[in-house]
């Protein structure tokens, strides 16, 4: 024993010889509409006396700060303070911290007002939350995954009991949601994802690149199109302008590598271009195979930006973030039912995908607006196969082999006019899609080639009033498509918007928040590409789908660092698709390894969620942080029956969220969250059908509703250290899913019945092969070295 841990005491004892307990700050402060930088700004570490003021450009430098956590503040005069909460110092790997800072108008004389440090904006000044790389990297539970992390939000959730990742905010379906890498649209955020949709098992984006992640679950500007739930926005960082550095991390399923730093510096202190590059590779399909899992998730991905400034009114970058996935199935070692079954019945995926954009910011000179112009393209090859023999690939009845290709351009201006700005441009997007389908269940071939052209203008301003005690937001879009019947009746898709937001006392402390719009989505091109028998597009008809949002808030500010909202919602959804085959809204699928939405459907459908959200979130201070999140809510949809709501597959009824982390002495720290999720329903297995056509698995929806999961509940617990070394620092974690052991609700997963051998017994019988619930501990152990 001893000699096992003497290596251990040897290399802590050298740890603590050669450690390096301090690192340095630098960043930008700016004007945060104009974006403009402040010179001579105090930029100041909370608890210490370290603090800088910033140079002509903006910039700031705090060298020697001792390697611990800290809140950090800008001040100017004339605008009001802005604090960055739980901001890690390490010996090395410490990224740029920004301020963007708002001018004030209250007079020095009256009254103090009391800054908000909860971000929020005059367009959404509610259902937002704003993430930093610090809080998403050290999620319990979350393993660096954005769609895990953002599901213990207030009113989101995901997938209950499935290898799934889904994002359903306040009960709408994982495929009414956007996301944006900086104002670059990116299709999915998955690995193996649902091809329609946009959930999958896995993470694709590497939490590293962030500067912050913000999620809007109501009051959308009106430059986002084809959103109905929610749109996420992830804004990266600048590469490190002055010299090479990266980082690599290892976890329990992957080894990532990120690596950034100038371009064509030469003498210069910083150069006028960076890179930020990373890949990561899984090694999970090593992991299962060796323990004789029934399946192999096998995955790489690249994400990159490039950044040029040549000077101080342009911006240039380059992004694209792409993934290689492959879920193949593997033979079983020995015989158990559970895994035959799912072995059976997993299908076989080939997946590419690829996102590549290049944006550019122009200000003006005289900091009265700026210009933005962004040129992308999105690639999905899916090949998505199921067999009566999975192993050995044999009795092929089902066949997805399709491409999607996307080019976008979007272009905006922003015009700063007293106390008003407005936004206003369009875009243009070339979709090509092509599609080779073979299922014999449903006796469906067909072969679609389909290019249509979508197109969308928009218009957005806001102000404030009464010494920004008032603020206001009004906008209008309108969309339409070359290809369905109605696309170009423009008027169809009007969608006006209205939020504000008004602080009842002077100091603003109070604050009461409200918005109301509507919003539209073109069907997906799996879904418009589909053809029937006859060789037509039986769904060239259909309508965009319609949603109104009615939201209101009231915010309370406890302390300078904690706050108390609650939030009251009602979403009414028309034009909805319903399944021709199923009768049931496609707002109850793409939940699963499937192809979303390629089946003829009816635009008749109906719907609607509403619901109240409690939140009460305290900010890092001193040594703890903390969030607690309440969300009660219904979810309900129509078939063909339009009079008739059934309750959604995603209503759980009840949501909480519970997270908390303490932060100890000499870099330690321990974090929670606990999860509850109410009964969600779930569509039961035809078993008759089923047995004739195994192992394709055929639903009841005509029973959808009699029978609902278990209540989900799931405690979660990390514990990080953190060295600070010479030339490098390291991060040591372990993270703990599920430290309870509770059982985790599985909707009946059928198999065949078989002998001890594993060999079919005749007559063919169906059976139920997951009677015991699954209640593992899942340990983690993971390290990050930046250098």
């Amino acid at each position: 024993m001893k000699k096992l841990f003497l290596p251990l005491i040897i290399l802590f004892q050298t740890s603590v010889l050669s450690a390096q307990n301090t690192g340095s700050l630098g960043g930008t402060v700016t004007d945060a509409k104009t974006g403009k930088p402040l010179i001579r700004a105090t930029v100041l570490i909370q608890g210490t006396q370290l603090g800088a003021l910033t140079d002509s450009i903006g910039r700031y430098l705090i060298r020697n700060v001792p390697a611990k956590t800290y809140n950090v503040e800008s001040k100017y005069l004339g605008y009001t303070t802005n604090t960055k909460f739980n901001i890690v110092i390490r010996s090395e790997g410490n990224i740029d911290l920004n301020f963007e800072m708002e001018e004030s108008s209250v007079a020095l004389e009256e009254i103090v007002v009391r800054p908000n440090p909860f971000e929020k904006s005059k367009i959404s000044p509610l259902s937002v939350q704003n993430l930093s790389q610090e809080e998403i990297a050290a999620y319990p539970g979350g393993n660096n995954d954005i769609a895990k992390v953002v599901q213990s939000l207030p009113g989101i959730s995901g997938s209950v009991g499935g290898f799934r990742n889904d994002v359903i905010i306040r009960g709408g379906a994982p495929s009414e949601n956007v996301y944006y890498l900086d104002g670059i649209e990116i299709p999915n955020i998955n690995h193996f994802s649902t091809q329609g949709s946009a959930g999958g098992p896995i993470g694709l984006l590497n939490v590293s690149f962030f500067e912050g992640v913000t999620l809007s679950a109501s009051a959308f500007g009106a430059q986002y199109d084809n959103v109905l739930s929610g749109v996420l926005q992830f804004d990266q960082r600048k590469g490190n302008e002055r010299e090479f550095v990266g980082n690599v991390r290892v976890g329990s399923s992957e080894t990532a590598l990120t690596l950034e730093g100038p371009l064509f510096k030469g003498n210069d202190e910083k150069a006028k271009a960076s890179y930020l590059v990373s890949v990561r590779r899984s090694y999970l399909q090593l992991l299962f195979e060796l323990i004789g899992l029934p399946f192999l998730p096998d995955y790489w991905d690249f994400q990159y930006k490039v950044n040029y400034s040549p000077d101080a009114f342009n911006d240039i970058y380059i992004t694209g973030v792409g993934s290689i996935d492959d879920f193949a199935v593997n033979e079983l070692d020995e015989f158990d039912a559970t895994q035959q079954a799912s072995q059976d019945q997993v299908p076989v995926i080939r997946q590419r995908t690829n996102t590549v954009g290049i944006g550019w910011k122009k200000r003006f000179t005289d900091y009265s607006g700026f210009l933005q112009v962004a040129l992308s393209t999105n690639l999905l090859n899916n090949e998505l196969l199921r067999f009566e023999d999975n192993v050995r690939e044999e009795g092929k009845f089902f066949e997805n082999d399709s491409r999607e290709f996307e080019t976008r351009l979007r272009v905006s201006m922003t015009k700063f006019l007293g106390d008003w700005t407005t936004t206003f441009g369009g875009q243009l997007v070339n979709g090509d899609y092509t599609n080779t389908t073979l299922d014999l269940v449903e006796d469906r071939e067909f072969n679609s080639e389909l290019t249509l052209y979508r197109y969308g203008a928009f218009v957005q301003t806001s102000t404030s009033f009464l010494q920004d005690r008032l603020s206001f937001s009004a906008g209008l879009r309108l969309d339409g498509n070359s290809f369905t019947e109605s696309g170009n009746d423009i008027w169809r898709t009007l969608s006006p918007r209205v939020s504000a937001s008004y602080q009842l006392d002077e100091t603003g402390i109070f604050s009461l928040n409200a918005s109301l719009g509507r919003y539209f989505k073109i069907l997906p091109y799996t879904t418009l590409g589909f053809q029937d028998s006859r060789g037509e597009f039986s769904n060239k008809d259909s309508e965009y789908i319609r949603t109104d949002h009615v939201v209101l808030g009231l915010e309370y500010l406890v302390s300078s660092t904690s706050r108390i909202t609650i939030e009251g919602f009602y979403k009414q959804y028309g034009d909805y698709p319903v399944s021709v085959s199923d009768d049931v809204s496609l707002a109850n699928k793409g939940g699963g390894f499937e192809v979303f939405g390629s089946e003829p459907v009816n635009s008749i459908g109906k719907g609607r969620t509403y619901g109240v959200e409690l939140l009460y979130q305290q900010k890092f201070t001193g040594r703890y942080y903390a969030i607690a999140a309440f969300t009660f809510y219904k979810s309900e949809f129509t078939g063909s029956e339009t009079d008739t709501f059934l309750p959604a597959v995603w209503d759980n009824g009840i949501l909480i969220s519970l997270l908390g982390g303490y932060k100890f002495g000499n870099n330690w720290e321990v974090s929670s969250r606990y999860r509850l999720l109410g009964k969600a329903p779930f569509v039961p297995v035809n078993q008759d059908a089923t047995l004739e056509n195994y192992p394709a698995i055929i639903l009841d929806y005509n029973r959808f509703g009699e029978e609902r999961l278990d209540v989900f509940s799931q405690l979660d617990l990390r514990i990080d250290k953190k060295w600070s070394f010479k030339k490098f620092s390291l991060d040591l974690f372990l993270d703990v899913q599920n430290i309870l052991g509770q059982e985790i609700p599985e909707e009946p997963q059928f198999g065949l019945v078989r002998d001890d051998e594993g060999a079919i017994l005749t007559p063919r019988r169906l059976t139920q092969v997951n009677t015991e619930g699954d209640g593992s501990v899942l340990p983690s152990i993971g390290i990050v070295i930046n250098f």
